[in-house]
This record gives structure tokens, sequence and C-alpha cells, in this order.
């Protein structure tokens, strides 16, 4: 279908405006959209959405670019809102919105791996390349090389980031929550459902995280049919080749004892306090060895 933008944007009511089936991005109650409602109770909404026309509707409309706004507005008490709509189809759309929000500040990992699936798989539906593969190993310049060269990613990179795709929800959060790193989350994604809850157990009750070592011996041994669940714990509990002992104790039990020693002191701080303790100690020894 043709492109087609109206010249101007006009208002439409909120409720005859849908949100994109599957679109990869987080729309979150947090700070940002807290600033941005006061900003549109102020100012109103300076940049239009941007929608397409719902197929088999005469004014339904899906949104393209403007999840947070449109959220933000209807938060805000607006009845309609500006937009632009464009006349495309679905496939346009998903790639029309994935293009718009990657150059955001802030991606999660997991919004990168949905958009990169979604845009892909859009580009394999309108038939523009005829070399898709889920390989990770580069051919010729297909649609992942791509939609790498919108962020500067390679084609390898860009199916590591669909992999993730494949993480049970609970892994992926931890993603976002950069408590397991990149690396390892590839490794993991290829572990079936099954092996990475009873991974996600094992991380829970020890409160630990696998290294890419670690993740790297699961994905091997689930390949060769030998993983289970009591290899997965055995593996999360030895100790890492570079794992030490570490105390930790809350930062406001320090500050009630030391009340005027800075954060990044604290360590220095507890380190000379044992040394004077030990010195204590062995003073008593001496005494009592009298």
């Amino acid at each position: 279908m043709a492109n087609k933008k109206l010249k101007a944007p006009v208002n439409i009511p909120v409720e005859k405006i849908h949100p994109f089936e599957g679109h990869p991005y987080k729309v979150l109650d947090n700070d940002e959209m807290n600033n941005l409602i006061e900003s549109i109770q102020q100012k109103g909404v300076i940049s239009p959405i941007v929608v397409r026309p719902l197929e088999n509707t005469t004014d339904e409309y899906e949104i393209i670019s403007g999840h947070r706004r449109l959220r933000a507005s209807v938060k805000a008490g607006l009845e309609t809102v500006p937009a632009l709509i464009y006349a495309v189809s679905r496939d346009e759309a998903a790639i029309m919105l994935v293009d718009s929000n990657l150059h955001r500040e802030h991606v999660l990992p997991s919004e990168r791996a949905f958009a990169y699936k979604m845009k892909l798989e859009a580009l394999n539906h309108q038939g523009q390349r005829t070399d898709l593969t889920s390989s990770q190993v580069a051919t010729k310049f297909d649609s992942a090389t791509e939609i790498g060269n919108i962020t500067g990613e390679s084609r390898d990179k860009v199916y590591r980031y669909i992999r993730l795709t494949y993480l049970i929800p609970e892994l992926l959060e931890m993603m976002d929550e950069d408590k397991i790193a990149f690396s390892v989350g590839v490794e993991l994604s290829f572990l079936d459902d099954q092996m990475q809850y009873d991974l996600l157990r094992v991380i829970e009750e020890q409160e630990c995280t696998p290294s890419y070592s670690q993740a790297w011996h699961m994905h091997k041994d689930f390949t060769a049919g030998v993983l289970t669940a009591e290899s997965i714990e055995n593996t999360l509990t030895a100790e890492k080749p570079n794992q030490k002992a570490m105390f930790k104790t809350p930062m406001e039990k320090l500050q009630k004892v030391a009340p005027k020693v800075k954060d990044k002191d604290f360590e220095d701080f507890v380190i000379k306090a044992c040394e004077h303790y030990y010195r204590y100690l062995q003073r008593q020894r001496n005494r009592d060895a009298r």
C-alpha cells in the first residue's frame, strides 16, 4: 500500500486509537511518564503521534509512533490527540515503528530483541529479501545487515539479540535489570523453557547468576542432551575461578556507627576498624598469658 500522509495532523478521539499489536517497547508509569503528563497538561501534545487506519474499520487507528504520548494524554485527561495518518500496511508500519524508536536514549535489551525480530519478520513478509535465515553465520548483505546498519551493529549481533526472544520472561527481565550479561543471556536462550525455569529456581534459591563460562557449559550440555536440573544446580553452586568470599552489610548500619564517613571511604574505614580490633584482641591475649 502506498504511503499517504495528511498535510496536517488531525485530532482523533483517544478511544479510536489502539496500540500496535505486539509492539516491543515498554510503556511504564515512571518518573518520565509523570513528567510527560505534566508537560501535556501545561502545553498539550507538541509532537503529533503517528497512526495508520485499521483494516476493516472506518474510523479506528493503530499507533505507529507515540504509545507513551497517547498514554500520557489519557492520564492528563485529554479526549483527543493530534495525529498524522499514514495509509500503510502492517508490515510497513512495523518497520516504521521499530526505526522510530531505536535511536531512543534508553532501549532495553528485551525491547531491542523483539524490535529486531519484528522488523526482520516484516521485511521477510514484504519479500524484500530471499536470503533470510536464523543462522548467525554471515553470508551476504541481507535484512539483518540492513537492520544493524541503523544502529551500527553487525548482522551477527542482530541475530544474537533476536536469540534473546527465546528467554523466559523472568530471565529477560533480569537482563533488562543488568543482572545477567548479554553474552550470558544469548547462551541461556538455547535452553528450553523447562531448563530455564530450573535455572531460575536455582538463581533465586542461591541468590546468584551464571557466569559466561557456566552458561556456555549449560548450553553445550543441553545440546548434547545431558543437562538436568541437578547438573544446573551443581554448575551454579560450584565456586567460580575468580570468586572470592564477600562480606556484605547494609549501609545504614555502618552509617549509625560512623555517620561522618563518606560512602566512598567506608571500605577503608571498615578495614582500619578491623585492624584496630585485631590489635586490641592481641593485647588482651598477651595480658591473659601473663
